[in-house]
């Protein structure tokens, strides 16, 4: 089987990369990680030519534009524009191989704001978008729209997997535009090393999420392709829950930060609860390993060595 990743030098392109180089060795598989500098996305010519050059069995579509909250919120037409084009290239490209099956990562946002928790796949489409991700979540529903007719008309298997909130190793640590745990790690640790007496949570910190470990999601997608699931929507989450002030006390904890939390009110919660029902892929025998207190550790530790 060959299998080619776009976003291979993303956070999840990264994780794949660790998880297979560690599951392949006993598998007849051959893989080919495109980075950006590798395939230009944002050109159709580029994306069709590797595809037509590697000629795939499976591709891995882990591109994106992504950020925070606050980086969704403030950079809105990049974020709709730059993924609709990503997205559109490569199944544009796809569409003239209709015996490539596409693993398609979307994202938990693309689920109404006021879904009942835990969110079933079905409410996909059932209601109003949190606004501070809609234009992100928006281009999310196109690919998964744009896949499910390229299915009906050209044949190819696509399998959308909705991730719940993602961290883990080579995230972005902007310390302004990247997402909640980066962020806190981030603008935490350098609090420490400057001895400040306050660290700034954002929002009330009520908002409740869950959060999965990169490498069970790469863990998770290495599952699918030895089931050989073939189509459909599939949430993948933890099932394990925390309010943001909790995460933060955590991440302090790791740390080993001694100032005083304080809720910065300025900013904005987005959803007041987002849990997935990840019954389906747990049905298939999946399950995600990493807890969340091992998970913060690696990852504080990953970004310790590689930034300080």
């Amino acid at each position: 089987m060959k299998i080619l990743i776009f976003g291979s030098d993303g956070l999840v392109g990264n994780s794949l990369r660790r998880v297979f180089e560690k599951n392949l060795h006993s598998k007849d598989y051959k893989t080919l990680f495109s980075t950006r500098k590798d395939t230009d996305l944002f050109s159709y010519d580029e994306t069709f030519d590797t595809i037509k050059n590697f000629q795939p069995n499976v591709l891995i579509n882990a591109a994106a534009k992504v950020g925070g909250i606050l980086a969704n919120d403030t950079q809105r037409t990049d974020f709709i524009i730059d993924n609709v084009k990503i997205n559109l290239n490569i199944l544009d490209a796809v569409r003239n191989f209709p015996d490539i099956k596409v693993i398609n990562l979307g994202s938990s946002c693309i689920y109404p704001l006021n879904s009942p928790n835990p969110i079933k796949e079905d409410f996909i489409m059932s209601g109003k978008l949190e606004v501070t991700n809609s234009p992100y979540a928006m281009a999310k529903l196109m690919a998964i729209e744009m896949g499910d007719a390229i299915n009906k008309e050209n044949g190819n298997k696509i399998i959308n997997l909705m991730p719940t909130n993602l961290y883990g190793p080579n995230d972005n640590f902007d310390p302004l535009n990247s997402h909640v745990i980066p962020g806190i790690i981030s603008r935490m640790y350098t609090s420490k090393i400057n001895s400040e007496d306050e660290f700034k949570v954002w929002g009330s910190g009520s908002a409740l999420r869950e959060f999965l470990y990169v490498d069970d999601l790469a863990e998770c997608i290495f599952f699918l392709l030895e089931k050989e699931v073939d189509a459909g929507l599939l949430n993948i989450g933890s099932g394990e829950e925390v309010s943001i002030y909790q995460l933060a006390k955590k991440i302090k904890n790791i740390i080993g930060y001694e100032g005083q939390l304080v809720k910065d009110l300025s900013k904005p919660d987005g959803n007041d609860r987002k849990l997935l029902d990840s019954s389906k892929i747990l049905n298939l025998g999946w399950k995600a390993k990493t807890s969340l207190d091992s998970g913060l550790e690696l990852t504080f530790n990953w970004y310790k060595n590689t930034f300080n």
